[in-house]
């Protein structure tokens, strides 16, 4: 990413989500209401900007839950960078995410 680029307000609420430990899409989309539509081609995007970084979780932990794989997302240094900046763009952004991690990691 551009050094000084600007995030959309969606962008930084995404970012915030991800820096609060809320770490894959659907917790995501739980955390700041944005529908899947928006969340995930941000976070594609996001991932080409290298803001932030995906690995998916075991097969074998999925299947122990019976559920999907999950893709979790990670801030990057330039991830972090972003959205300490972010922060001072829209000061009320911490308010709009809860910063309390996800115990469902």
């Amino acid at each position: 990413m551009v050094e000084g680029t600007k995030l959309t307000h969606t962008s930084a609420m995404i970012l915030q989500a991800i820096g609060a430990g809320h770490i894959y899409g659907y917790a995501v989309m739980e955390v700041t209401g944005l529908p899947s539509g928006t969340i995930y081609p941000a976070l594609r995007r996001m991932e080409d900007s290298e803001l932030i970084r995906s690995q998916w979780e075991r097969w074998s932990i999925a299947d122990a839950q019976q559920r999907p794989p999950r893709k979790y997302y990670r801030l990057t240094r330039s991830g972090e960078a972003a959205l300490e900046s972010s922060r001072k763009r829209y000061p009320l952004l911490a308010g709009l995410v809860p910063t309390e991690e996800v115990a469902d990691k």
